[in-house]
């Protein structure tokens, strides 16, 4: 008889389930985590222990997003002796995304144990304490991994997106060019080189890279959306819209993607679905500016003046609302017919408000203390919160922030120094700005704007700021191609650029060019004192239209008295009359 024939493995063989857990492993590597669970599945059938598959199955069920999956294998932390590191560092993970902070790191730190000297994993160590606010030891960290492994990837893009965060565009390429000439196959390296090269306003070479994000993945929502935001800038936003059509629903949960799905709608007339993408930024980020002036723009021109009233009534009531969101609001109220409540938007809207003032962000209780004239409660509580953790960026910010708007800009200064030296973003660069201005600093000012231009030379906030120091020093030529290309690369409808384009333009005697520009300002926002000079101010250098100019005139200095630009209009008005 012949011998029957026995699944078992012979002598030297290796077991199926091992094989089936290697190419489950060799899935996970793909990012393919349905192929990686069902080759586990298929190994715990052949008799696979559960301790030999539960860190690579709760790496599976991350991969696909499922948490509570993942969860179930992973947080009872039965994993064999040679797969333990690799369960606890997806615990440490999936903490992490879900926002379990102190879990993540004792997940981490139970992996930390067993493979210290594992560079990948001091860079996931490295998120995580950038997720809590540990922002130097964060730094600290990828540093140690680059020292552990200089050719680890994943330790040269942490370092390049610190970099990013802290020096800007420019000094990250480097750190992901180099890590890309140890893997150039690297998707994830390849997104953020796409990206920052966009950012740099090199769209030609960013949409080279994202070509080969897609040939090595293909549909890549990410890579579609780098090429919808350079579109957009490009100003083909029926391109940005296709493209970003193409992400399908992968992005949905990411404010950025959101604003510019609000952004293209409303330029497509899709006023309600431009409204539910800024109401899902404003969930994510309740503070943003931009945002709420978009959605103000979307309910009002989709016609919903009543809800335009009421969706932002307690922005104006905690004084919150901008001039462009009070003057939009303003606007709803006059196509209800009710002038007396638009009118007093409208004075608000045009109401001056100190810079200091006008940047710094909403800062929850200490904004508060601030706003009831409690300076000195709010800078002890800042001050105390800086103390608590000196390394986390907000609490140096926001000891600044206190002190700005105090009206000590060397102290202020001082502290936003100590958070540059974690991170500078754009938001950070204005209130630094704001107080070497505040100071008289000019050429801290100059530097402080080179510096930032030279790293990020799309940054409309450090343009602006050039502009203004252009403006200072009389280098009119300068300042007019600044706010020329910002006015007409996005901020068409910003008040302050036009006024000082429209005044900029006189003085270089294109007379027509500042009476359009001028006019521009004030059709937006006629009550706007800075838009009714500009316009009166235009009207008298060219001669022309004399009585509309001294009305005009007349009107502004009711609402901020005799300024030296009213005076020198009045002069050029006597001064055409007699000549």
């Amino acid at each position: 008889m012949p011998l029957a024939l026995s699944s078992s493995p012979g002598l030297g063989e290796r077991p199926q389930s091992e094989a089936l857990i290697d190419a489950a492993r060799a899935a996970l590597t793909r990012g393919d985590g349905i192929d990686s669970e069902m080759k586990l599945r298929a190994a715990l059938a052949k008799g696979a222990q559960r301790q030999d598959v539960a860190a690579w199955m709760g790496k599976a069920y991350l991969e696909q997003e499922n948490f509570d999956k993942a969860r179930e294998w992973l947080v009872p932390g039965d994993f064999s002796p040679d797969t333990a590191a690799q369960g606890w560092r997806a615990l440490g993970l999936l903490e992490r995304l879900q926002g379990n902070l102190p879990a993540s790191g004792r997940a981490y730190d139970k992996a930390l144990k067993l493979i210290p000297d594992d560079a990948s994993l001091w860079v996931e160590v490295g998120r995580l304490r950038y997720s809590g606010g540990e922002h130097r030891l964060a730094i600290e960290a990828a540093q140690h991994a680059l020292a552990l492994d200089p050719a680890n990837v994943r330790a040269l893009q942490f370092r390049g997106q610190l970099v990013r965060d802290r020096y800007g565009l420019l000094a990250a390429l480097p750190w992901f060019e180099q890590a890309l000439t140890h893997d150039a196959k690297d998707v994830s390296v390849l997104l953020d080189y796409a990206a920052t090269l966009g950012e740099l306003g090199r769209a030609s070479e960013a949409v080279t890279v994202t070509r080969r994000v897609l040939e090595l993945s293909p549909k890549n929502p990410e890579a579609y959306y780098i090429q919808a935001v350079i579109a957009a800038r490009a100003g083909d936003y029926k391109l940005s819209r296709a493209l970003l059509m193409r992400t399908g629903d992968a992005l949905d949960a990411k404010p950025g993607f959101q604003m510019l799905r609000g952004v293209l709608e409303i330029a497509a007339g899709n006023y309600e679905i431009a409204s539910e993408a800024l109401e899902d930024v404003l969930r994510a980020r309740p503070s943003s500016q931009h945002a709420k002036a978009l959605l103000a723009r979307a309910i009002y021109l989709g016609g919903q003046y009543r809800y335009a009233t009421l969706r932002f009534t307690d922005d104006i009531a905690r004084n919150e609302a901008s001039p462009y969101l009070l003057t939009v609001v303003a606007r709803s109220y006059e196509a209800l017919g009710d002038r007396k409540r638009a009118g007093e938007l409208l004075d608000r809207a045009a109401a001056p408000q100190p810079a200091s003032l006008r940047i710094l962000p909403a800062q929850g209780r200490i904004g508060e203390l601030l706003a009831h004239g409690q300076g000195g409660a709010a800078e002890a509580n800042a001050e105390a919160a800086r103390r608590s953790d000196p390394g986390f960026y907000d609490n140096q910010a926001l000891a600044g922030d206190v002190q700005l708007a105090l009206g000590h800009p060397a102290a202020a200064q001082e502290h936003y120094a100590a958070a540059a030296e974690i991170r500078m973003p754009e938001s950070l660069f204005k209130r630094r700005f704001a107080a070497y201005a505040m100071a008289g600093d000019i050429r801290g000012s100059q530097e402080l704007v080179e510096g930032y231009l030279r790293q990020n030379p799309t940054s409309r906030p450090a343009l602006r700021a050039a502009a203004a120091l252009a403006i200072g020093m009389g280098d009119s030529f300068r300042a007019r191609a600044i706010l020329t290309w910002l006015r007409d690369n996005g901020d068409g409808r910003d008040i302050e650029l036009l006024t000082n384009l429209a005044l900029i333009e006189v003085g270089e005697g294109d007379l027509i060019a500042a009476r359009s520009t001028a006019q521009s300002a004030y059709r937006m926002q006629r009550a706007n004192p800075s838009a009714t000079q500009a316009l009166g101010f235009s009207y008298a250098a060219m001669g022309i239209q004399t009585a509309e100019a001294r009305a005009l005139l007349d009107k502004a200095q009711a609402m901020v008295g005799n300024t030296p630009l009213i005076a020198q209009a009045r002069r050029e008005l006597k001064d055409k009359r007699h000549g």
